[in-house]
């Protein structure tokens, strides 16, 4: 799995490649709490995310804490039909902000 992140004011973008899991998803973690110091809004770019587990759903909804914390909102932007089916039937669709 590959990250890369950028700040921009109080916007965190994440973008995300490979696969995220139990053994990945506190690289994650620990790239979102480097930026949660600065950022308010997180853009997680997962248009290059091939899979995701449970793990990963994990620091989705942590990141969303974080943001809901501060007066923000994160966005999952871009998921791959394969992420898509995982929130949907996890429920996280309907709870999570999406834009494909």
């Amino acid at each position: 799995m590959d990250i890369t992140c950028s700040l921009d004011g109080t916007k965190a973008t994440v973008a995300i490649t490979g696969k995220l899991t139990v053994a990945t998803s506190p690289e994650l973690e620990e790239a979102v709490r480097g930026l949660a110091e600065s950022a308010v809004d997180f853009d997680l770019d997962l248009s290059g995310l091939e899979y995701t587990s449970s793990a990963g759903l994990r620091v989705f909804l942590a990141t969303n804490r974080i943001a809901t914390a501060k007066g923000g909102v994160m966005r999952l932007l871009h998921p791959s039909e394969t992420v898509m089916e995982v929130l949907e039937m996890t429920g996280l669709a309907e709870v999570l902000v999406i834009e494909k």
